[in-house]
């Protein structure tokens, strides 16, 4: 075989492995399983999926490389003839639907983002405005036409998106001098934009105004010119992913766009073999990023549909390789846990996303770079990160979250994290954002009020957890008194090795009938030697919403009453256990006053163990 048959034959190989992995089915069973403990470091956590372009012919080739120098693809396409007048080739039907309360407040003169209302007639739609991440996303993104879409026949909806368009359109003039300049041309928002624009056009175009239409099309136009030239500069590979996606989609419906569509597929490719790992999971290890990836590829692929064209294979897979580490992060009542920033997304919300994808699967098993374990034990959920936090050139709005977990019972959610942190600036204050990140957002222990991984600005994070080793086994229960079989998940990080001298491991066991969670937090020290001295340790745990603790007699435990009634009983080992005030942000954006319990005191350098149950009564 020849070196290229070689490359075709490696490329192959990996994307049958890859999509073996992100296929693997959890029927939910505690099925006997033994695994040898796994060590998994931050630099092989999440690793780079390799996705070859779609395959072309020698000619197309040519063509995409003068394309890439600059060529225009006018002249590629039909040389010394006249470039064709800017115009649409067809109309795209996405499956994709917005949410009708966002969309309803458009028709009644207001933007609707999360939970937060703002007249559009009050917002500054210009290149120096300073408007909060989701508001930014709203406006400069044009993210709001699939939500007017949802809201009402389409003819009742034209005007109000003629007006936001001409509105945006005089704020930001294609003279050139306003080109490339403020949040509008971020290549994410540019990319969602001109997506946006070209799977809605129907709502933007089909008014009377002639001279709207002319400038809209002029603007689609210079915005795809402009993403052909500055896609390979976006904030992180999740707005590249954003920039090929409307690259991709103008080659297929704007005139004489062949050249810049086979651009586009080889830059997709490329820039999703990037952005996400081996077994699909995005590699900001966030919920809300692997949501965003699978929406635009839905409307990618709904405008290859609208001009009879296939997806390509490697897009395609992808697509399908994105939804199983989604499920896995389900609960009982089917929406998603709170991880990375993610607030709680409704399940409604995520079976439609589903449902538009036409993706059939089952929540990933082995979650090797996705790295969030998934016990089940009907009908009880379990989830828990076990895995290092994403590196810092890919995180986004990203949490120190390791070792953390969610609990849940049927459609009751016990044990959460706050969540939260990717909608702040709607109904979550901006400047709580950094300690939604935190570790003490998060149900898990804290060393010296730290975080594990130190939370920056921006969304990043710096130095902490290098390594996190996980074993997961299923047992059989001893006490005669219990009997039956568990599942026992040990996982360990060294978050706190070099501030502390101590490793952090957590052993959570959970019944098979899901009616017992058993857990241990243990200190180990990191060298031969413990070091002399003593750190306060918190271990938190953020009650679901409308959960009501009771602290016991004696101070060493909890009654949790559920809304249905049930009751659970949270004991500890550890001297006392409190009840503070906390926060939980639910799927449409709005934190809820929650409580959470608390076991803390210090913790001696040469390490210790506090072990705690939680059990269903009656």
């Amino acid at each position: 075989m020849n070196a290229e048959t070689l490359e075709l034959a490696r490329v192959a190989r990996r994307r049958e492995d890859a999509e073996a992995r992100a296929f693997a089915l959890d029927d939910g069973a505690g099925e006997d399983l033994v695994e040898a403990p796994e060590t998994i470091s931050a630099d092989r956590a999440l690793v780079v999926t390799d996705f070859a372009p779609p395959e072309i012919t020698p000619g197309e080739r040519l063509v995409r490389f003068a394309y890439r120098l600059g060529v225009p693809g006018a002249v590629l396409h039909k040389p010394f003839r006249k470039p064709a007048r800017p115009r649409l080739l067809a109309t795209v039907e996405s499956p994709l639907e917005g949410e009708r309360a966002s969309g309803v407040a458009l028709r009644a003169g207001h933007f609707l983002v999360h939970g937060v209302k703002a007249p559009i007639g009050q917002v500054d739609f210009g290149p120096t405005a300073k408007l909060t991440p989701p508001f930014e996303r709203t406006v400069h993104g044009f993210t709001w036409l699939r939500d007017l879409d949802a809201c009402a026949p389409r003819p009742q909806c034209t005007g109000v998106a003629e007006r936001v368009l001409a509105t945006w359109l005089d704020a930001n003039p294609a003279d050139g001098k306003s080109v490339g300049k403020g949040p509008a041309w971020r290549v994410e928002n540019a990319g969602l934009r001109l997506l946006g624009w070209l799977v809605h056009a129907p709502l933007l175009l089909s008014g009377k105004d002639g001279k709207l239409r002319g400038r809209a099309m002029a603007a689609m136009e210079q915005t795809a010119r402009w993403l052909d030239r500055n896609v390979g500069k976006a904030d992180d590979r999740l707005g590249e992913v954003a920039g090929w996606c409307a690259i991709t989609a103008a080659g297929l419906l704007l005139p004489e766009g062949k050249p810049r569509r086979l651009f586009g597929e080889a830059g997709l490719a490329r820039a999703l073999g990037e952005l996400v790992g081996e077994d699909g999971g995005v590699l900001s290890r966030s919920p809300v990023a692997q949501i965003a990836a699978i929406s635009m590829l839905i409307e990618l692929a709904a405008c290859y549909r609208a001009c009879g064209e296939e997806i390509p294979q490697a897009i395609g897979r992808v697509q399908a390789m994105l939804v199983p580490p989604l499920l896995a992060l389900t609960h009982g009542d089917g929406g998603l846990g709170s991880w990375q920033g993610a607030n709680a997304v409704s399940a409604d919300r995520l079976a439609a996303l589903v449902e538009a994808s036409g993706v059939r699967a089952r929540p990933l098993k082995d979650p090797r770079g996705w790295g969030y374990q998934r016990l089940v034990a009907k009908p009880a959920v379990l989830q828990v990160d076990a895995a290092p936090p994403p590196l810092g050139r890919h995180a986004r709005n990203g949490c120190a979250s390791t070792l953390a977990f969610e609990f849940s019972h049927g459609d009751h959610r016990l044990i959460v994290n706050c969540g939260g942190a990717a909608v702040a600036g709607g109904q979550v204050p901006i400047r709580i954002e950094q300690g939604l990140r935190a570790t003490a957002a998060h149900s898990t222990l804290t060393l010296g009020d730290a975080n594990s991984t130190a939370v920056l600005l921006d969304g990043k994070l710096g130095g902490g957890v290098g390594e996190v080793e996980v074993d997961l086994r299923a047992v059989k229960l001893e006490d005669a008194a219990i009997g039956g079989g568990a599942r026992r998940l040990e996982a360990s990080h060294d978050g706190y090795a070099s501030r502390f001298g101590l490793l952090h491991k957590r052993v959570l066991i959970l019944r098979d009938d899901g009616s017992e969670l058993r857990g241990e937090d243990v200190l180990v020290p990191s060298g031969r030697k413990g070091q002399r001295g003593k750190v306060p340790y918190a271990i938190r745990f953020h009650l679901g919403r409308h959960v009501e603790a009771t602290l016991t007699d004696g101070g060493k435990g909890a009654s949790l009453l559920l809304p249905d009634g049930a009751l659970w009983q949270f004991v500890t080992g550890a001297e006392a256990l409190e009840i503070e005030e906390s926060l939980w942000v639910d799927g449409n954006g709005r934190p809820h006053p929650v409580q959470q319990l608390v076991i803390q005191g210090l913790a001696s350098r040469g390490g210790g163990a506090f072990a705690w149950l939680l059990k269903k009564m009656g």
